[in-house]
Parts: C-alpha cells; sequence; structure tokens
C-alpha cells in the first residue's frame, strides 16, 4: 500500500500519467481520430483497387476498339444503337424478375 502511494506522489508518474491521458483522450490524435483515420484509409485502399480494375477493363476495351474495325462497329451497334443506312434495329429489353 506504502508503494503505491509513493508511486501517486511521484511527480514523474504524475507527469507520464497525465501525458499518456492527453494522448489517448484530448489530442487531436487520440485513439478515437487515428480509428476513423485506419477505417478511412481501408476505405479508400478498396476504392483504389476498384478503380484500378475499371481502369484495366476501361484500357482493354480501348485498345481492341482502336485495332479492331469490326470490334468498333459492334461497340457502337450496341452501346449507341447506331445503323447502317440500309438496315433497322430492333431493341429487345428484358423485364426484370420482382
Amino acid at each position: 500500500m506504502k508503494r503505491l502511494i509513493d508511486l501517486i506522489k511521484n511527480k514523474f508518474f504524475l507527469v507520464t500519467l497525465a501525458f499518456v491521458i492527453w494522448m489517448i483522450f484530448f489530442d487531436k490524435n487520440d485513439l478515437f481520430s487515428q480509428y476513423e483515420y485506419h477505417q478511412q484509409l481501408n476505405k479508400l485502399k478498396e476504392e483504389q483497387v476498384f478503380y484500378q480494375t475499371e481502369t484495366a477493363k476501361v484500357t482493354k476495351d480501348l485498345d481492341e476498339l482502336t485495332s479492331d474495325k469490326a470490334k468498333l462497329e459492334k461497340f457502337a451497334r450496341e452501346k449507341y444503337l447506331m445503323k447502317k443506312d440500309n438496315e433497322d434495329i430492333f431493341v429487345i429489353v428484358h423485364e426484370k424478375k420482382k
């Protein structure tokens, strides 16, 4: 018991304890903020992976469209409903199941 009282009376211990409490709860980089930053970092990493895969897909499509005229024509027909002068277009819409 005397050892605990001596520890509480020690000014170095009190200053260290106050510093630790300040850093954990009151500093701008407290534990709660660090947790939020960590969560935000994880979310941004997931978004980075998503955008990298999307960029790879678009780059692949662009390479295919610039290198092959038949694929460019198919792309224009499917995405933008373009047609030749002597053609008719029929759009088939599939209804979503409820």
